[in-house]
């Protein structure tokens, strides 16, 4: 059998080290993580192995040559011009396979039972095979869900938190037959998990999942590429080391001096030619590559130290990373998770902080302290995106020199030469943030549309009139009165896609900003007339003529917190009476108390006044809580089936999109009407996309998020709500408590318990195998539903933090309270069976 050792990468994510090396080639435990496997290869006697090639494929081919020294025959197939994907550089060698073969991946340290793997597809007559394993946290990586007979059902390619399914994941190792890549086109970018694994699927092809035991590192990060270290001195692995273990847990290679008075503790791999001076102090854990010199009193507590380092006296290293030809001199500090890029040198007495990289050919001066990565920018985090935009604590998390490397990051994923708006709320921190942006775009060559202190409706409604490319609008986070919260629009108005934010990630991380000469500075102009545009389109999509009829007066609480008070201009150019409370802007969030009790003085204002109606406006202009003419609020759940009976009253047999954990008075209501359900991921980008891609959407979203009418723009709109609410109560001659009589008695609670990261993987992965499959709907978390009585559970984990909420639906209320009861119980002795497990292990 043959095997395919894809070796194309250029680890971004491992970057320093990865400058000068590709990925398979980094050293693990002294041996290139590309030896680890072709070893893994040879114990299953697989002898032949193809490697694809792409980034510095000559580090590869010096190395290993044609195979002999390892007890392999190697082949190499280079993509020269561009990569093809995981499954389109396999395709590239279709010819040289024509038999079983396997495709492996060379970032990864394990040691599978490949024979037995082997053995299973066969036994199966699979077409495809994907070697499996249950990991804790299985967020970085493809999920895959099987049958009862191992047969694959379904699998979601890097999901995000809610639609973790499963715990079980790919780990890029595949027993493929060769007629399998007669689906993929020549010379074309595929993938195996976006592109073959789904056409196999749906093809009806037979493909098998193997949960594999034993260890398995995906070396991706940092943090990985050091625990794979550490596991191996361990045990948890079997690999083959480079040396001769010369005393218990103590690998020594050839020709190394160790003074007697050094102090060593065990398990430590020391290369060969390397010199360890007098009193030094190694911890178990250290790895010391060939050819490094240890002066005298260092001290290394677990530190990887890569071929030809020196470290000087009295040094300390802690947990960190030092590459190939490094210097790092007398008593210099380097701390936990830090990483210095090959030939560097690190000063007399100089420290570099935890997590802090340095590229490679640095110089640090003596004395200096690092606490930021030698480039361009600050500490890099693992993920700027989260649910909604990117996000974190103002002027801590979110500060100028953070938001003007954003910037930069997303203009450089556009074309040179293109325009984004930028608004904000009026807020300074906002206008701080928003200027540190601007900074960044234009340095990438990109032109700014700056709309200023702007309502988002607007703001996305701008975006197509102004034909740019996408915004980026600021604010104080609505729910977290200390953050600043910053998204970012497609050229539609719609919050960007998942793979533009990943685009914009990995060119953050990866630090590849482009730098554009004078001449190529982007330009900044200052929109006129966006009101008037905003109130045309406004017009367009209302039946003024209803609204004039109405003479309504209308209570607007700005809750100090809506930038530009201008739904009252609006009103008043249809008759309608608007007092406004509130609409000056605070520099800070209301806290909820504050919130509830503007809340109630707007009841009693509306009740004072005889007003048609109250509402309360936030996030912006998207929010919004209604308060009908006794003065008793409307919010959430009673909200959202509100305004679905209302537009569907007007529009009979349309659709409206809804979030998958509303309640089933929606469906109730559309039954009425002839109406249609779409529920998707409870998160705004989905919920816009789907009002967008639906025939006949009237409207989208929930009273949690705000509502969405997709003629008028693609995102939520609190002030075009208020005036077709106006013109709906008008036509339908109804209030609104009359209107809310008629809505239907469901009963609809939530719990939220805390459940660890690590657990939540295993936690869907328990509930979608402990009910049928018939009564299960994944569109985010798990949702276990009765179809005949609108009865129902979700589970959802949190997207943002260590979280799950249970929902749960019904007519009857009993039925509620005991299924609530029910997977709160069962939930929570999952967890505690896992963190039971976990100490155990």
């Amino acid at each position: 059998m043959r095997a395919v050792l894809m070796a194309g990468g250029s680890g971004t994510r491992l970057r320093p080290l990865t400058c000068d090396l590709p990925k398979p080639m980094v050293p693990v435990l002294n041996r290139p993580i590309a030896e680890h496997i072709i070893n893994l290869l040879k114990r299953h006697q697989v002898t032949e192995v193809i490697a694809t090639l792409h980034y510095l494929p000559d580090v590869m081919r010096d190395y290993f040559q044609d195979g002999s020294d390892f007890g392999v025959q190697m082949t190499y197939a280079v993509e020269e011009d561009q990569p093809l994907g995981t499954a389109g550089c396999v395709k590239n060698i279709a010819d040289l396979l024509n038999e079983t073969f396997i495709v492996i991946s060379g970032d990864s340290i394990t040691d599978f039972d490949l024979s037995a793997a082997i053995a299973f597809h066969k036994e199966n007559n699979s077409k495809a095979t994907l070697i499996l394993t249950r990991v804790p946290n299985p967020i970085e990586f493809g999920v895959v869900i099987t049958d009862s007979d191992e047969r694959i059902v379904r699998f979601l390619e890097k999901p995000s938190t809610s639609e973790i399914f499963s715990d079980t994941v790919n780990t890029g190792t595949y027993i493929l037959e060769p007629e399998v890549l007669d689906y993929l086109p020549a010379n074309e970018e595929s993938d195996f998990s976006k592109d073959l694994f789904p056409l196999l699927l749906k093809k009806g092809d037979p493909i098998y999942g193997y949960v594999a035991d034993g260890y398995w590192c995906d070396v991706g990060h940092l943090d990985a590429y050091r625990d794979a270290q550490y596991d191996g001195l361990q045990g948890k692995v079997k690999i083959d080391f480079a040396y001769e273990e010369q005393s218990s847990d103590l690998w020594v290679g050839q020709n190394t001096f160790i003074d007697p008075t050094a102090k060593i503790e065990t398990p430590v791999l020391i290369g060969s030619n390397c010199r360890i001076g007098p009193r030094s102090r190694i911890e178990a854990g250290t790895v010391i590559g060939d050819n490094v010199n240890v002066g005298a009193d260092a001290d290394l507590k677990r530190p990887i130290i890569l071929n030809g380092a020196i470290i000087g006296e009295e040094a300390h290293l802690r947990a960190c990373v030092i590459s190939r030809g490094t210097r790092v001199d007398r008593r210099a500090h380097i701390l936990e998770g830090a990483v210095v890029g090959s030939l560097c040198n690190v000063g007399e007495e100089a420290q570099i902080s935890p997590t802090v990289r340095v590229w490679p050919s640095k110089r640090i001066e003596s004395g200096a302290i690092l606490n930021m990565n030698l480039i361009w920018g600050e500490q890099a985090k693992r993920n700027l995106f989260g649910q909604q935009g990117v996000s974190g604590l103002a002027n801590t998390d979110i500060t100028p020199e953070f938001t003007v490397k954003l910037g930069a990051a997303y203009g450089s994923t556009l074309k040179l030469g293109a325009s984004v708006t930028v608004s904000r709320d009026q807020r300074a921190i906002s206008r701080m943030v928003s200027r540190s942006l601007i900074a960044g775009l234009m340095s990438t060559g990109i032109h700014i549309q700056n709309l200023e202190a702007t309502a988002i409706p607007l703001a996305r409604t701008m975006i197509p009139v102004l034909g740019v490319e996408g915004g980026i609008h600021v604010r104080l986070h609505p729910t977290r009165s200390d953050s600043i919260l910053i998204e970012f629009f497609d050229n539609q108005g719609i919050n960007i896609s998942k793979a533009k934010e990943k685009k914009t990630e990995g060119t953050y991380f990866k630090e590849d900003l482009r730098r554009v000469p004078i001449p190529e500075i982007g330009t900044m102009a200052y929109p006129s007339q966006i009101l008037e545009i905003y109130s045309k389109s406004f017009e367009k999509y209302l039946n003024v003529e209803a609204i004039r009829n109405s003479r309504s007066k209308v209570v607007i609480d700005y809750v100090y917190a809506v930038s530009g008070a201008i739904l009252p201009v609006l009103l008043a150019k249809f008759g309608c009476d608007a007092v406004v409370l509130n609409a000056s802007l605070s520099e800070r969030a209301l806290s909820t108390e504050e919130r509830e009790g503007l809340l109630k003085q707007l009841g009693q204002v509306v009740e004072a006044l005889k007003a048609n109606l109250g509402v309360q406006v936030s996030a912006n202009g998207e929010q919004l809580i209604l308060v009908d003419e006794a003065g008793l609020p409307i919010r959430g759940e009673i909200l959202t089936a509100l305004m679905v009976h209302m537009m569907l009253t007007a529009q009979p047999r349309g659709t409206v999109v809804v979030p998958v954990h509303s309640s089933s008075a929606v469906e109730q209501i559309a039954r009425r009407h002839d109406a249609k359900v779409i529920r998707t991921k409870a998160n705004p980008t989905a919920l816009m996309e789907a009002s967008q891609e639906n025939p006949n959407v009237v409207l989208g979203g929930s009273g949690e998020m705000g509502f969405i009418f997709p003629q008028l723009h693609p995102g939520f709109d609190a002030m075009f709500c208020i005036a077709k609410l106006i013109e709906m109560l008008t036509i339908q001659e109804r209030s609104l408590v009359q209107i809310r009589s008629e809505l239907p008695r469901v009963c609809h609670k939530t719990y939220t318990m805390r459940c660890p990261w690590t657990i939540k993987g295993a936690l869907m992965r328990y509930l979608v195998e402990t009910h049928p499959a018939e009564n299960l709907e994944l569109i985010d978390g798990v949702k276990i539903v009765h179809p005949q009585d609108d009865n129902w559970v979700l589970i959802l984990p949190d997207a943002g933090e260590p979280l799950v909420h249970i929902f749960a639906n019904s007519d009857d209320r009993d039925w509620v309270d005991e299924s609530i009861n029910d997977y709160r119980q069962r939930v929570q002795a999952f967890i505690d069976s896992e963190q039971g497990g976990s100490a155990i292990a």
